[in-house]
Protein backbone atom coordinates (compact mmCIF):
# COMPACT_ATOMS: atom_id res chain seq x y z
CA UNK A 1 0.00 0.00 0.00
CA UNK A 2 1.14 3.29 -1.12
CA UNK A 3 1.32 6.03 1.40
CA UNK A 4 0.21 9.15 -0.93
CA UNK A 5 -2.00 11.16 -0.10
CA UNK A 6 -5.66 11.74 -1.61
CA UNK A 7 -8.13 14.43 -1.99
CA UNK A 8 -11.72 13.71 -2.26
CA UNK A 9 -14.05 16.81 -2.99
CA UNK A 10 -18.16 15.62 -3.06
CA UNK A 11 -21.04 17.91 -3.76
CA UNK A 12 -23.35 18.35 -1.26
CA UNK A 13 -26.22 18.16 -3.56
CA UNK A 14 -27.61 14.41 -2.68
CA UNK A 15 -25.01 14.13 0.25
CA UNK A 16 -26.66 11.24 1.06
CA UNK A 17 -25.96 9.54 -2.29
CA UNK A 18 -22.58 11.20 -2.73
CA UNK A 19 -20.82 10.63 0.38
CA UNK A 20 -21.41 6.93 -0.51
CA UNK A 21 -18.34 7.11 -2.63
CA UNK A 22 -16.38 8.21 0.03
CA UNK A 23 -17.33 5.31 1.74
CA UNK A 24 -15.97 3.01 -0.85
CA UNK A 25 -12.89 4.77 -1.77
CA UNK A 26 -11.76 4.55 1.98
CA UNK A 27 -12.59 1.08 1.74
CA UNK A 28 -9.48 0.91 -0.73
CA UNK A 29 -7.38 4.01 1.00
CA UNK A 30 -7.07 4.07 4.45
CA UNK A 31 -9.05 7.25 5.63
CA UNK A 32 -5.99 8.84 7.30
CA UNK A 33 -4.33 9.40 3.58
CA UNK A 34 -7.19 11.30 2.54
CA UNK A 35 -7.97 15.31 3.02
CA UNK A 36 -12.02 15.30 2.33
CA UNK A 37 -13.49 19.05 0.83
CA UNK A 38 -16.94 19.35 0.77
CA UNK A 39 -18.57 21.81 -2.52
CA UNK A 40 -22.11 23.36 -3.16
CA UNK A 41 -22.62 21.45 -5.88
CA UNK A 42 -20.84 20.10 -8.82
CA UNK A 43 -19.47 23.39 -10.46
CA UNK A 44 -17.63 24.20 -8.07
CA UNK A 45 -15.30 20.84 -8.52
CA UNK A 46 -13.04 21.39 -10.94
CA UNK A 47 -11.60 25.12 -9.80
CA UNK A 48 -11.34 23.25 -6.10
CA UNK A 49 -9.71 20.38 -8.03
CA UNK A 50 -7.16 22.27 -10.20
CA UNK A 51 -6.34 24.27 -6.58
CA UNK A 52 -5.27 21.31 -4.70
CA UNK A 53 -3.67 20.00 -7.48
CA UNK A 54 -1.96 22.95 -8.24
CA UNK A 55 -0.80 23.40 -4.10
CA UNK A 56 0.62 19.65 -4.49
CA UNK A 57 0.63 17.03 -1.96
CA UNK A 58 -1.47 14.70 -4.01
CA UNK A 59 -1.07 11.78 -5.61
CA UNK A 60 -4.86 11.73 -7.42
CA UNK A 61 -7.60 13.92 -6.49
CA UNK A 62 -11.16 12.10 -6.70
CA UNK A 63 -14.43 14.12 -6.85
CA UNK A 64 -18.23 13.10 -6.68
CA UNK A 65 -21.03 14.42 -7.76
CA UNK A 66 -24.77 13.10 -8.66
CA UNK A 67 -26.32 15.52 -11.37
CA UNK A 68 -29.48 14.77 -11.98
CA UNK A 69 -32.43 17.03 -13.53
CA UNK A 70 -34.57 19.63 -12.84
CA UNK A 71 -32.29 22.30 -11.31
CA UNK A 72 -31.51 25.29 -12.87
CA UNK A 73 -29.33 24.15 -15.74
CA UNK A 74 -30.30 20.93 -17.21
CA UNK A 75 -28.13 17.77 -16.16
CA UNK A 76 -26.67 16.99 -19.15
CA UNK A 77 -24.80 20.46 -19.85
CA UNK A 78 -23.58 20.68 -16.10
CA UNK A 79 -22.13 17.33 -16.58
CA UNK A 80 -20.06 17.71 -19.47
CA UNK A 81 -19.16 20.80 -18.10
CA UNK A 82 -18.00 19.68 -14.77
CA UNK A 83 -16.41 16.93 -16.70
CA UNK A 84 -14.11 19.24 -18.82
CA UNK A 85 -12.95 21.44 -16.15
CA UNK A 86 -11.88 18.59 -14.20
CA UNK A 87 -10.38 16.98 -17.09
CA UNK A 88 -8.57 20.54 -17.98
CA UNK A 89 -7.64 20.54 -14.19
CA UNK A 90 -5.63 17.47 -14.36
CA UNK A 91 -4.18 18.27 -17.76
CA UNK A 92 -3.14 22.11 -16.58
CA UNK A 93 -1.21 20.15 -13.10
CA UNK A 94 -0.45 16.84 -13.92
CA UNK A 95 -2.35 15.53 -10.58
CA UNK A 96 -4.67 12.49 -12.08
CA UNK A 97 -8.44 13.68 -11.08
CA UNK A 98 -10.59 10.73 -10.77
CA UNK A 99 -14.02 11.79 -11.08
CA UNK A 100 -17.01 10.12 -9.55
CA UNK A 101 -20.12 10.90 -11.37
CA UNK A 102 -23.92 9.53 -11.87
CA UNK A 103 -25.66 11.46 -14.56
CA UNK A 104 -29.36 9.72 -14.33
CA UNK A 105 -31.48 10.38 -17.07
CA UNK A 106 -34.61 9.22 -15.20
CA UNK A 107 -34.37 9.61 -11.26
CA UNK A 108 -37.06 9.63 -8.88
CA UNK A 109 -36.78 10.60 -4.71
CA UNK A 110 -37.86 6.28 -4.29
CA UNK A 111 -36.23 3.80 -1.74
CA UNK A 112 -35.54 1.55 -5.12
CA UNK A 113 -33.59 4.83 -6.36
CA UNK A 114 -32.06 6.28 -3.88
CA UNK A 115 -30.71 2.39 -2.56
CA UNK A 116 -29.61 1.59 -5.97
CA UNK A 117 -27.37 4.85 -6.68
CA UNK A 118 -26.45 4.60 -2.77
CA UNK A 119 -24.60 1.01 -4.02
CA UNK A 120 -23.63 2.74 -7.47
CA UNK A 121 -21.62 5.26 -5.60
CA UNK A 122 -19.96 2.46 -3.02
CA UNK A 123 -18.68 1.02 -6.14
CA UNK A 124 -17.79 3.91 -8.06
CA UNK A 125 -15.78 4.91 -4.82
CA UNK A 126 -13.74 1.76 -4.85
CA UNK A 127 -13.43 2.16 -8.64
CA UNK A 128 -11.88 5.48 -8.41
CA UNK A 129 -9.22 4.02 -5.33
CA UNK A 130 -8.09 1.79 -7.17
CA UNK A 131 -7.46 3.53 -9.77
CA UNK A 132 -5.45 6.48 -7.60
CA UNK A 133 -3.36 3.98 -6.77
CA UNK A 134 -2.45 2.59 -9.71
CA UNK A 135 -1.93 6.25 -11.22
CA UNK A 136 0.40 6.79 -8.15
CA UNK A 137 2.75 3.64 -8.66
CA UNK A 138 2.97 4.10 -12.76
CA UNK A 139 4.73 7.07 -11.67
CA UNK A 140 6.38 6.16 -9.31
CA UNK A 141 8.14 3.33 -11.17
CA UNK A 142 8.35 5.65 -13.92
CA UNK A 143 10.18 7.95 -11.75
CA UNK A 144 8.16 11.10 -13.73
CA UNK A 145 6.58 12.62 -11.20
CA UNK A 146 6.07 13.41 -7.72
CA UNK A 147 2.76 14.72 -5.57
CA UNK A 148 5.24 16.01 -2.96
CA UNK A 149 5.41 19.87 -3.92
Amino acid sequence: MTHTRFAFIKAQGHADIVARALDGFCEVVPKEQVDVFDVPGAFEMPLLARNLAARGGYGAIATAAFVVDGGIYRHDFVAQAVVDGLMCAGLETGIPILPISLIPHQYQETDHHNSTFRADFVEKGREAAHAGLNIAEAHARMGTWSHSK
